[in-house]
């Protein structure tokens, strides 16, 4: 598994929470951070998965 995977997801749940935080509490900013690093986590963990995709297809042939 490509490190970017674990660390997107990690960024994402990060994020997640920010968001979550910054709606709970009226803070827009703090919600507005927490949105851009969970869609960056997202953006993270798929190019992850197009790694680990090419190493794969790599193996087999």
């Amino acid at each position: 598994m490509d490190k970017n995977r674990t660390e997107g997801m990690k960024h994402e749940v990060k994020g997640s929470m920010k968001e979550a935080a910054g709606k709970i509490t009226g803070n827009h900013a703090k919600e507005a951070a927490g949105h851009i690093e969970k869609n960056a986590g997202k953006v993270q963990r798929e190019a992850g998965k197009a790694v680990d995709r090419a190493r794969d297809n790599d193996r087999r042939h």
